[in-house]
């Protein structure tokens, strides 16, 4: 429910499109998960009930990936923005969806790392 939950037209338009040159099409409804429970949760209901479900980063990508073309439920993983760990000795880290670049990159400060523009991305 309420607030992870909306049904809100202009929720749904802010989801429906990125920066590409698609039309907008919004999604029926908009969840933000904050666990991997919930998604797992959200992920099967969706399946049980056939109905289409979207991913939804920042909505900065280029390919129109977050239309919701046939419907559908806007899975926004904002929320999820944990960094979980870091191993300085592989040059790894492992992240929630939700993390952004930016947020990587202040969490990497002092350690010589850094995220470059363009490696890896949800829309």
């Amino acid at each position: 429910g309420a607030p992870n939950v909306s049904t809100a037209a202009a929720v749904r338009e802010q989801h429906g499109h990125d920066e590409s040159m698609h039309p907008c099409a919004p999604p029926d409804a908009v969840v933000w998960p904050q666990s991997v429970g919930q998604v797992q949760e959200l992920a099967a209901l969706c399946y049980r009930r056939r109905v289409p479900m979207v991913p939804f980063g920042t909505g900065t990508g280029l390919e129109g990936g977050v239309n919701a073309v046939q419907g559908g439920v806007c899975f926004d993983l904002s929320r999820m923005d944990a960094i979980a760990e870091l191993s300085l000795e592989d040059f790894s880290v492992t992240v929630e969806p939700g993390v952004t670049r930016k947020a990587l990159n202040s969490h990497l400060r002092g350690t010589g790392l850094w995220f470059p523009v363009g490696t890896v991305g949800v829309g």
